[in-house]
């Protein structure tokens, strides 16, 4: 998604917010509040620790882990005497994936944050009808 678009479906999101009842409105800024992502963060995880920890930090498991994995591999293959050339392989890999990623952060966070707001949105609506 482009940045337009993902300003426009926020804008979407928020006028829906809006329409709330004050109850609804102040459950749902509760949640929105302890779960949203910041973009800097994401991109501050990606930059320094191009092993995944970005991942860990938008509860991606188990991407995440397979990059850290990767990483950890290709360093431990690449000081070690027996397969230099593969470990540097592997972190060359997780770079050439990763690096995209922090150019994207913004957008990255952007999309995840709306997703969220809508499953938020989603389920503090139904609570409403449920009561």
């Amino acid at each position: 998604m482009t940045s337009e678009s993902l300003r426009q479906q926020e804008e979407q999101l928020r006028l829906q917010i809006a329409a709330l009842n004050p109850e609804q409105k102040k459950q749902y800024y509760a949640l929105e509040i302890a779960q949203v992502k910041d973009p800097d963060t994401y991109a501050t995880l990606n930059w320094a620790f191009l092993a995944g920890l970005h991942h860990f930090y938008l509860g991606k498991w188990q991407r995440g882990l397979f990059n850290l994995v990767m990483m950890l591999s290709g360093g431990l293959l690449y000081f070690s005497a027996l397969f230099p050339l593969l470990g540097g392989v592997m972190i060359l890999l997780v770079l050439i994936i990763e690096l995209p990623q922090l150019f994207k952060s913004q957008q990255i966070v952007h999309r995840y944050n709306n997703q969220l707001m809508q499953r938020l949105l989603s389920e503090v609506s139904n609570r409403g009808r449920n009561l």
